[in-house]
């Protein structure tokens, strides 16, 4: 089983994406964070919804993503958020090594 993830949610609001973007940042718990705009369609309490959400994918550690969750929940603007991650199952060494070193546990500090 792998030790890093790839985190991901989803957010309407640009200005919600971009203080979970540095909040996560600073507080060391993701590498990196990147940022897409697509066109998101769903049900919701029974009537179809559609929005131009913005996607954030998050390179870390498999320990740090219950403080990741947590976070994302508390800064997040919607009732139930999307949060999932993904398995980094392959990657290249120095890869790994990068999401080790500038992840909180990866400095052995915690902001």
């Amino acid at each position: 089983m792998s030790k890093y993830y790839n985190v991901k949610t989803t957010i309407d609001d640009l200005a919600i994406a971009n203080k979970i973007t540095k909040t996560l940042l600073e507080k060391m718990l993701v590498s990196s964070v990147q940022r897409r705009e697509v066109s998101s369609t769903w049900w919701w309490n029974h009537e179809l919804e559609e929005a131009t959400e913005y996607v954030l994918e998050m390179k870390t550690k498999k320990e740090l993503y219950p403080r990741i969750e947590q976070e994302i929940k508390k800064l997040h603007s919607y009732e139930v958020p999307e949060i999932f991650v993904e398995e980094i199952k392959e990657a290249p060494k120095e890869y790994l090594n990068w999401i080790e070193k500038e992840t909180a546990l990866g400095q052995n500090k915690f902001i």
